[in-house]
């Protein structure tokens, strides 16, 4: 984790204290089930939540020594947790291994993780469509292969930005659903020495599913899915922090970052005003999808369990959600505060003389009885002249000029077919769709 790239909310959620906290959550909670159906005195789950009660420290440096020695994490935790309770915390973890703390403990980090994300997730889909109503009418021109197309708004490009974390966001549902389990199973999972009741009952206190089948650890194909969906949610976010660099290019200047009072953007030059927020969710990005791949090599594990998995995931689980977290709300920021510029939009849409308009007239010239192979011809050979003079000459009058157009379409027929605004009459419905 990297604190130039971390916010609080979601830093706390990894902090070993809070880690600690719900592994004494889990651990007197199954003592209390373990009471009630007389395995251990009812009094040892007492003497636990007691002391909870006073609100103590979590001695982090004290669990770690005891570590240092035991070489174990959830025995240092246990040692530490008897010093400080007594004689009745010798029933803690009866019947437990250690990966059902671990395990569910994981669970719960980013069941809340993703609670934070799906906040996050809100604000940007708000900053999203309210830019995209703001420039629902805003015409720019639409590119394929980085080349002028045909006209499309600016608030159509982030209608399809917002359907896409719409997207995104269902899918994190999906992805909360899918990493909330519990598991206290024992021992390679089959329940010997503890009742699944004490599984139910911990997975009830702590907001999460029962995990129908556990071998002694939580199949990591559920974590693999969780990681692949922040990958995927970071796609979304380099796709839609592209769009905007590209934007910002001066050569086309459509929008651009907002530059605040006493940003500089260059040691040297002091005329730059680059796009280092979303260059820098660019990086941020690739960080995250780097994290799919381990997570998807961790579903192998051996047998009923091996720990190959346990690295990886104290480095993934933090940096992933910690990153994500950082990026959305960057990213809403951008939105937020982009700078548009309609006017040079439209300077541009207009820069290459009609050429935007070339499909409705060969499908004018179709439609009056050419067939589609001359009439492709024609509209090209025109429109070649145009593209070789920048712009300088235009389509339309080229097509006036030119007997094969004229003998089958009227000049006001012609004229017609060069109306902006005909591109954009589905715009209502579209945007219908989207924001239903």
């Amino acid at each position: 984790m990297v604190p130039r790239y971390a916010r609080p909310a979601m830093t706390a959620l990894w902090e070993p204290e809070a880690k600690y906290r719900i592994w004494f959550e889990i651990e007197a909670h199954a003592t209390e089930k373990l009471g009630e159906l007389g395995v251990v005195p009812k009094s040892a789950a007492k003497a636990l939540w007691d002391w909870w009660a006073t609100d103590p420290v979590i001695d982090v440096a004290a669990i770690d020594a005891i570590e240092a020695v035991t070489r174990h994490d959830v025995i240092a935790f246990l040692t530490w947790v008897a010093e400080q309770v007594g004689e009745e915390a010798r029933f803690m973890h009866q019947g437990m291994t250690s990966s059902d703390v671990l395990d569910t403990t994981l669970s719960v980090q980013l069941a809340r993780a993703t609670d934070i994300l799906l906040d996050d997730m809100d604000a940007l889909l708000a900053a999203i469509r309210t830019r995209a109503e703001e420039h629902k009418y805003t015409p720019t021109i639409g590119r394929s292969h980085g080349i002028h197309a045909e006209p499309v708004t600016f608030g159509l490009k982030l209608a399809q930005a917002y359907a896409e974390f719409d997207r995104c966001r269902e899918r994190l549902v999906a992805a909360r659903r899918e990493i909330a389990t519990c598991a206290i199973s024992g021992a390679v999972g089959t329940f010997a020495n503890i009742d699944p009741a004490v599984e139910a009952h911990v997975a009830g206190k702590l907001g999460l599913a029962v995990e129908p089948i556990s071998t002694q650890v939580i199949p990591r194909d559920r974590h693999a899915m969780y990681f692949a969906t922040l990958a995927v949610i970071a796609g979304s976010i380099e796709r839609l922090a592209v769009e905007i660099r590209h934007l910002q290019r001066t050569e086309v200047l459509e929008a651009e970052e907002y530059f605040s009072p006493g940003q500089k953007g260059s040691s040297a030059m002091p005329h730059k005003r680059n796009p280092v927020l979303t260059e820098n969710l660019t990086g941020q990005a690739r960080m995250i999808r780097s994290f799919a791949l381990p997570a998807l090599e961790n579903v192998a594990l051996w047998h009923e369990r091996d720990i190959s998995h346990s690295s990886v995931e104290r480095f993934i689980g933090p940096d992933a959600t910690i990153t994500l977290d950082f990026a959305l709300a960057r990213l809403t920021g951008v939105l937020e505060k982009l700078l548009v510029y309609p006017e040079r939009m439209q300077k541009n849409l207009d820069a290459m003389g009609g050429l935007v308009h070339s499909q409705r007239v060969l499908l004018a010239l179709t439609q009056a009885g050419i067939s589609r192979e001359d009439a492709y011809a024609i509209v090209q050979r025109n429109a070649m002249k145009v593209w070789e003079s920048q712009g300088a000459l235009g389509l339309l009058d080229l097509l006036k000029a030119d007997p094969d157009v004229t003998a089958a379409l009227g000049e006001a027929e012609l004229e017609e077919k060069f109306d902006l605004a005909y591109h954009f009459r589905h715009v209502d419905t579209i945007f219908a769709r989207v924001f239903a």
